[in-house]
């Protein structure tokens, strides 16, 4: 890849990228800074992600007629609350100003068999949910480690109403893969529905973030990556997206490799 291509593709990451600060020790002035860099001079991303106790203070940094989208998490990073907590979580999130619920599936449950947990909790979580707010479910796809169940999970995901499958929560030892990637995207193509497609966690660098461009269009096509379709769920990709962007030297260093059971 050459320099116009890395700037070009470094432009598309930062179009589709929801900057992430889900640290458990975030603050508020974290928070304000994080709206700052969501909202450069090189471009505006496309969300930001925080945790909920932060929504109202982000919407009124950003107000109300911000390009920059607030998404939060419930059921996180456990995916162990019953639904009505969550739901309960959903309602406040939104009523706080989250245009974006990310929603931690029960992967444990449905590690164990117990479908039906995902799909109750999916259905509780969308009825709460109205257009233009979106739904993005996180399948922890590094937990559930078999091909099998990270297209089931797409699956039932799918056929539940979510608008984006999401590959991880980031605080798990493997999160977004390209095995990962490869196995939700050929489930959004085959539903034949318009759902959006997140991977998240470890993706740390413009190089790393083109390997799952040219794999998401070579299984969606050409035209599909775009922020309502295409997201990334990072934290440390904006610092390799600025020095590019703006000339600097980037660090053109992968990030640390994650393993897998695919």
């Amino acid at each position: 890849m050459d320099s116009r291509e890395l700037r070009e593709c470094a432009a598309v990451a930062l179009s589709v990228l929801d900057l992430t600060n889900l640290k458990d020790d975030c603050t508020s002035a974290e928070i304000e800074d994080l709206c700052a860099r969501a909202t450069s001079p090189l471009g505006h991303t496309a969300a930001i992600c925080i945790w909920p106790r932060f929504i109202a203070q982000a919407r009124a940094i950003l107000g109300t007629e911000s390009p920059v989208r607030i998404a939060t998490v419930v059921n996180f990073p456990s995916g162990d609350l019953d639904v009505a907590t969550v739901v309960a979580e959903t309602r406040a999130a939104l009523a706080d100003g989250a245009d974006e619920i990310d929603l931690v599936i029960p992967y444990r449950a449905f590690m164990a068999g117990d479908e039906a947990a995902v799909e109750r909790m999916i259905a509780a979580v969308r009825a709460e949910i109205a257009a233009p707010a979106l739904l993005k479910t996180i399948l922890e796809t590094g937990e559930l480690k078999s091909a099998s169940l990270v297209s089931r999970a797409s699956q039932i995901a799918i056929a539940g109403g979510a608008d984006f499958i999401k590959t991880s929560t980031g605080k798990v030892s493997v999160n977004a893969t390209l095995e990962a990637a490869d196995l939700m995207l050929q489930e959004i193509r085959a539903s034949g529905r318009k759902v959006g497609f997140k991977p998240a966690g470890g993706i740390s660098t413009v190089k790393d973030a083109s390997l799952y461009f040219r794999h998401a269009s070579a299984i969606m096509g050409e035209d599909w990556v775009m922020p309502s379709t295409f997201r990334f769920g990072a934290s440390g990709l904006f610092n390799d997206i600025q020095a590019i962007m703006t000339g600097e030297k980037a660090t053109g260093q992968k990030a640390d490799s994650q393993t897998s059971s695919y």
